[in-house]
This record gives C-alpha cells, structure tokens and sequence, in this order.
C-alpha cells in the first residue's frame, strides 16, 4: 500500500501544558528537546535503555544480558527472574505502603441488595464502591492462588478467567501470575462458543468465573455461558477438570444451585472422563491458607495469553511473557500518563479487563507504579447518559482513558451531560483503540478537558503489549487525529512493500523495526501464523531482517507525526488511486450534523472500487430532538463537504444513513461485516464472536431491502 492520497486538511496544533497549571510538580518528559533526545538515546543504545527500565522493577534474579534477538524471536532480560504479582503487590506491601489504596471499584447503579428481587424498591439507589489495600490485595491474592493449587493448577499451566468488572477479576489474574499459571481472560460479554474455542486453544483446565454479572440493569448469566461451554468442550473431548464460580449476583433461587464441589444439572456427565466440578469461591477460598510465596518466573516464562479476533480464521492466542512486559508497561503507563505515587492520583481506563487496555492500562501498569487504579462495572448510559462523568467528579480522576467510540457516542448525547458535573480533576486525557477524528477530538479537549488537559491519542495493540506511538503529556505539541511520536525505545516507520522508508505525507505501511520488550512472544501453538500475520510481509532491504508490520496504513506528515489510517484492508482503491478510509470518516465526522461515520469499499465497474459511507446523525429522528433529517438534500451536501475537506476523488459513492453501527464489545466498527452489507452479501459467514449486538447488521440489511 503506498502512494494513498492524505489529503485531509487538518492545521490546528495544541501545545504542551506547564505542568504546574495542572498542578504536578514536573512531567516527566518536560519537553519536545528533552523527547528527541532520549528517543534517539533510546533506539541507538536500546539495551541500555531498557535496562534503566526494567531496574525500576523488583528482580528476584538479575539478567544475564538485556537482549537476545534472533528474528522474529526475542528474549529480552535473559536469564533474570521476577513475579509479576510481586511486582504489583507485595514490594508494595514490604516497602511500607501496604494500606495505601490499589484499587477503587464501582458497581452498576441499581444493582440488587438481595438475592430474589420482586420489585423496584429493592434496588439500591447508589452503586456499590469498594477500596482495596495492597495488603487486602497480597491477602487475597494469596487465598486464590491456593485455591488454585488445591484445584491442581501448576506452575505453566494456562487458566481461563470469563468473569465481570470486579475486584475478584484483578485478584484471580494476580492469583495466577502469583503461582506461575498463565491467565486467558476472555471478555465477559462473549458467548459459549467464544469460550470453549478460545479454552480448548489454550488447553485450559480450569475456568474462574461468576454466576452473573450487571449491565444496564440486567444480568448476565456468566455461569450459564460457562456451562454450555463446558458441555461444548466435552463433545470435543476437552474435559474442564474445575470451575470456580464467584457469587456475584445471586440471581438463581436456591433449588437451582450446586453444592461446592459438585456437578450442576445442566452440565453433560460423560462416561469417559470425571465430570466437571463447579465450587463456590466464597466456600473453597476461605478454607485455604492466607499465606502463599510468589513463585520464581523466569524473564521470558509465558504470563498470559489474550486472544484477539481476524477478520478470518479462529481468534489468535496472543502470548506475552513476564519480564519484558512488565518492563514495557511500567515505563509507558508512566511516561504517557505522568503517573506519580503519593500525589493524590486516581486513575481510570474505562476499558474491561478482558481487553489488552485493560491487562496493561487498568492493572499491571498503574499496580507497578503505585497509583489508584479505578474499575467500574456497567455502561455509560445507566442509569443514565451522565454516569461517566458523576464517576469523575465523584472518585476526583486525574487521569481519564477512554475509547473515540465512546467520545463519539457523548458527542451524539449532546454537551448538556457533561456540563453537570465537576470535571475540574482531570489532569490528563487518553484515546485508545482506534484513530480519533480531529472533531471528536476537539469535542473531547473542550466539553472534558475543559481547554485544560492535554490529550494523549495511543497508538498500539494488543501485539506490542502498551503505547508504541502517543503524545507524552508535558513534551509533546498535539495535532487533532495525529499520535503524533513514536514511544522512547520504538523504531516505527512508514515504508512501502519493499521496506524502505517513505517520505513525509506519503501513505504507506507502519512498521516497527526493532525489538522492544513488550512485543509478542508468539500465537499461542502456531508458528506458522507468527511469522505470516507478522514477520512474512515486509524487512530491511539491505539486511533481510523481517519487520513487525501491523497491518495498518499511515502517514508521516513533515513534522516526524504519524496519522494512522486504518487497517491496510480498510485502503480503498479508487480510480487507481489509494484512499485511507479514516480520512474519509474523519471528514464526515466534522460535520455538525454527523455523530459517527463507517466507510468501505464496493467493487465498481468503473472506478474499480467504490466508497459507501454509513452515517448516523446527532440526536434521533425517532426523537423530540432529531437533529437534522436523515434525507436527499443532507446526502448531498455530506458528499460536498468531503470534496471540500478530502477531494473529489474521496466523495462517496453512496451514502447510507444508520442509528447504529456494527462494534465489537470493545467499540470498535466491524468495518468488514458493513462490506458484507454494502455489496449485498446475503448471508453473514465472518467470525461474529466479538460483535456486540448483531441486530444491529439486520437492522442495516432490513433496510436496504
């Protein structure tokens, strides 16, 4: 993909602000000077680098060398051993601030005082807040993980982990790392099949999990899922040996439950192999011992799988190991974030757990640095469109790390919400899981920052384990829709297929071209997919050395900025010419009657490809306040104004108006299900486990019919 035309015109730049206007004592990168050259410092003596880092950690061993670099093959802090629940937990508790708080948990509003409601009154009409110590933390951790032992969990062994937004879920990934078990969180919101697939890939055992969890009101039945799923792996010879069940909502009635250590009802018995047996967390903790050691790591043993969907194939069990990691995410929740201990912070990434987000940026980063990690259970609409922000004002977050879905999705409830509530806290803003359009970015800076905070827009994945592109907060001019900067010790490129480096503003593929310590380890028992998805597609043309490529389309404008584009198979080839989808959106999106905004690709028997947009509108014509009319005369002036902010070349072909759009359960647009639906495909066949709500794709299809 080169030569994709980057014509969208955006000119506003935002410079740092004084740390003391924010009330920090210094930013930790305190200028663009000071940037440049620990970055260059960074990629030209990396192992250096990297090892100033990673002594920021608790070693129980010391390294031999810092990196060892067979490519695509990496092994970095060879030979050092650590425990990554030490690092979050204990060295806390034994360095003398074991009573300070780790983490602040906040129920769904509404959520049931008792076990059976019959009625509205008894309903709570304040959420549920706990506060956890590192010392609760190191008591609890220790309970589970002897649990698990008792259960039969070893040291290597991988467990699955599908539970909701609560305490419980941090304490049993703890409880994992803390005995050498590897953990596979799977997002509550999945289904059975998503479940037996992804445990079945990882060989799991063993299953932690809860009998339900909140949102919107309503339960999720978490156990029930997990049933099925047992019932489905056993039909595949794949016995789950144990279940652990937190009780969460207690939504069954009594004559419906198991007794510990028995199998319920509705699980198949088979004649082959024990049945699997459910346990109550509450009846097989508190039975163990509050006492237990953290087992030694070595640097490259496997902490945790975490699964991620392609557009085809099964989902692939990302691997990431102990040492590197955590060193990677220490320093990128730190730097990107200005992360302090002992100043007052009170940090929140609104992403569940079961994401990448949520691994590095609600857990282990802000645990190893000692800063109040908030966690909320629910939606931002319940019990009504304000509760991300009463969250803020109530809880003073410093730090506020959100997704552009989301912030899109604010701008469509209108600013009246936002204006409710204290906001004054906020120090800084993140962005997070896909490029952000300069308008939602500005809504963004005025209605959250209040003109005040700066924004950090992060680039990364879940392959590169943290941040590899974003704004450092007290160093770093930002550009609306831009990332702007690679992260210290990250060698990102923009080349074309051959691997060479392109020139400013030409459109190409992002690479990184060295090692760095949070990268992948490998897709979990296949190889071959490794080194194809990738390490097989691009390298340096005078050595051959393969480069992490990550499938995604950018540009580097004249000031060193990356502007991500979008998924290389979300380019659109139109009249010859390369067009990054992302353009096009972000150019309907800065119009004031525009929410959100999806592009694809048709085939076109004269341009070669055409763009379809799925629009939807601020407000509802369904409502009292409908915005503008979903009509003729406003597809007409959507497509002048993309001419007039893109090009000519860059005007839709068809423009298709929409309440909704299709988004995983982490908020991103399934770009490739609305190519499904712009070329009329009739029946969906693409791997839908990650799609929130698929009435939504009927919706859209029932109304082109």
């Amino acid at each position: 993909m080169t030569n994709v035309q980057t014509l969208l015109k955006e000119h506003r730049t935002f410079p740092p602000v004084p740390a003391e206007t924010l009330g920090f004592a210094k930013w930790h990168v305190g200028s663009l000077e000071e940037y440049k050259k620990l970055h260059a410092r960074s990629i030209q003596n990396p192992e250096a680098f990297w090892a100033e880092e990673a002594q920021k950690l608790a070693w129980f061993q010391h390294w031999d060398h810092v990196l060892s670099w067979d490519a695509p093959d990496a092994k970095w802090f060879v030979n050092g051993k650590l425990n990554a629940c030490y690092n979050c937990v204990d060295r806390h508790v034994q360095s003398g601030h074991g009573d300070s708080c780790a983490l602040v948990w906040e129920g769904e509003p509404m959520a049931p005082r008792t076990s059976h409601p019959t009625a509205a009154s008894k309903y709570a009409s304040e959420p549920e807040i706990k506060r956890v110590t590192y010392r609760e933390l190191q008591e609890q951790t220790s309970r589970v993980a002897n649990a698990l032992k008792h259960l039969g969990v070893k040291k290597g062994d991988v467990v699955t982990i599908y539970m909701p937004m609560v305490p419980e879920l941090v304490i049993a990934i703890l409880a994992c790392a803390r005995i050498g078990a590897a953990h596979s969180v799977i997002f509550g919101g999945f289904a059975p099949h998503a479940i037996s697939e992804r445990a079945m890939d990882a060989h799991s055992r063993v299953i932690i999990t809860a009998d339900g969890g909140y949102r919107r009101g309503e339960v999720v039945p978490l156990q029930k899922n997990v049933e099925e799923a047992v019932n489905q792996l056993a039909n595949h010879g794949h016995i789950i040996n144990h279940v652990l069940v937190l009780k969460r909502t207690g939504h069954e009635p009594p004559s419906t439950r198991f007794a510990s250590g028995t199998t319920p009802a509705n699980v198949k018995a088979t004649s082959i192999h024990p049945p699997t047996k459910f346990h109550w967390w509450h009846d097989l903790v508190a039975r163990v011992s509050d006492a237990c050691p953290c087992e030694v790591m070595d640097s490259e043993d496997m902490l945790f799988l975490l699964y991620t969907s392609g557009s085809t194939g099964k989902p692939k069990g990302i691997q990431h190991t102990t040492g590197g990691y955590l060193t990677f995410v220490n320093t990128t929740a730190r730097l990107t974030f200005n992360l302090v201990p002992d100043t007052s912070q009170m940090f929140w990434c609104s992403a569940d757990i079961g994401w990448i987000t949520g691994h590095s940026y609600v857990l282990y980063g802000l645990l190893m640095n000692r800063v109040p990690t908030l966690l909320f259970e629910g939606a931002p609409n319940f019990p009504d469109n304000g509760r991300f922000w009463d969250i803020i004002a109530r809880h003073k977050v410093t730090q506020f790390y959100t997704a552009p879905t989301a912030i899109r999705t604010f701008m469509k409830w209108g600013t009246e919400w936002p204006e409710k509530y204290d906001l004054s806290s906020l120090r800084v803003l993140g962005t997070v899981g896909e490029p952000i359009n300069p308008e939602a970015w500005i809504w963004y800076h005025e209605n959250i920052g209040r003109k005040r905070c700066p924004i950090v827009d992060t680039y990364w994945q879940t392959e590169t384990g943290g941040h590899v592109v974003t704004p450092l907060p007290g160093a770093t001019p930002t550009k609306p829709g831009s990332c702007t900067l690679p992260m210290l010790g990250i060698d990102a490129a923009i080349v074309n297929e051959q691997g060479e480096e392109l020139g400013a503003n030409q459109g190409g593929l992002f690479c990184i071209r060295k090692p760095w310590p949070g990268m992948l380890r490998g897709v979990y028992g296949n190889r071959e997919r490794f080194i194809s998805n990738y390490w097989g597609r691009l390298k340096d043309p005078k050595t051959g050395t393969p480069f992490y490529f990550s499938a995604d389309g950018a540009r580097r404008d004249e000031d060193g900025y990356f502007w991500v584009q979008g998924r290389v198979d979300d380019v659109i080839k139109v009249s010859g010419h390369l067009l990054g989808t992302m353009e096009v959106e972000s150019a309907l999106v800065s119009h004031p009657a525009v929410a959100e905004a999806a592009v694809v690709g048709v085939p076109h028997e004269i341009k070669g490809s055409g763009i379809v947009a799925f629009v939807t509108l601020k407000g509802s014509w369904a409502t009292k306040n409908p915005g503008r009319q979903p009509d003729d005369a406003l597809r007409a002036e959507l497509t002048s104004h993309v001419a007039k902010e893109v090009g000519a070349l860059a005007k839709p072909d068809q423009i298709r108006f929409a309440e909704g759009l299709p988004k995983t359960r982490s908020g991103k647009i399934m770009r490739r299900l609305l190519r499904d639906v712009a070329a009329g495909v009739e029946k969906i066949t693409q791997d839908t486990t990650t799609l929130e709500d698929f009435s939504v794709v009927a919706k859209l299809r029932a109304d082109e019919e």
